[in-house]
């Protein structure tokens, strides 16, 4: 009769190698984010991302002694990079391809997950995280507006002293409050309306 039993040595298929390192940890931040995305900041606990990491609490700790400081890692880890400048020919293009990325980004899992902790965190836990937000989103999104006003002005479609920080916060706000307060998901032909109504007259005509 042969015998089932494994041979000595071999490891039964149910049980997998476990993680550890760079591995592990990549999926601790990978479970924080998750779970920020779905139940936000207030839901998010240290068991609830052990478990998502399939991993033990302790494994957790032993990394990030506090929520704040796990949040702060798996944000600066999942950040999406914000690449170049778009240059199609007219800015009402690069406009409209810059908020087609912005969107992408703040749909993504990393970009919920931010939301929720801008959202939902009071004044001074949000302090904890001012300048991930402004050094990961906040300074990379106003250059890119930035470097497409300043190409508009160069090729002559953009008034000349149209540049500074209100101007480049009118579509990110605008963004923002479409998506948190009006509960859109930024459709294209809303994106289209956004730069056609309110930037392309901003930047082409000199307010009175």
């Amino acid at each position: 009769m042969v015998s089932s039993r494994p041979a000595a040595g071999a490891r039964p298929q149910s049980v997998s190698l476990r993680r550890r390192g760079p591995v592990l940890e990549r999926a601790i931040l990978e479970a924080a984010l998750e779970q920020l995305s779905r139940v936000g900041w207030n839901g998010l606990t240290m068991e609830g991302v052990a478990a998502g990491a399939r991993t033990g609490k302790a494994a957790v700790y032993r990394r990030w002694p506090s929520k704040e400081d796990l949040v702060a890692d798996a944000l600066q880890a999942g950040l999406p990079a914000v690449g170049e400048a778009p240059d199609r020919g007219s800015v009402r293009e690069d406009l409209y391809e810059l908020c087609r990325r912005m969107r992408d980004a703040m749909f993504s899992l990393p970009g919920a997950a931010l939301r929720a902790v801008v959202h939902e965190c009071d004044a001074p836990t949000a302090e904890r995280f001012h300048g991930l937000i402004f050094s990961g989103l906040i300074e990379p999104s106003n250059r890119l507006f930035g470097e497409v006003v300043r190409q508009g002005i160069r090729r002559g479609e953009v008034r000349s002293d149209a540049i500074g920080e209100l101007v480049f916060d009118v579509i990110p706000a605008l963004m923002m409050y479409r998506s948190k307060m009006c509960a859109s998901e930024l459709p294209d032909e809303e994106i289209v309306e956004m730069i056609d109504r309110v930037m392309v007259p901003l930047l082409r005509s000199r307010p009175v």
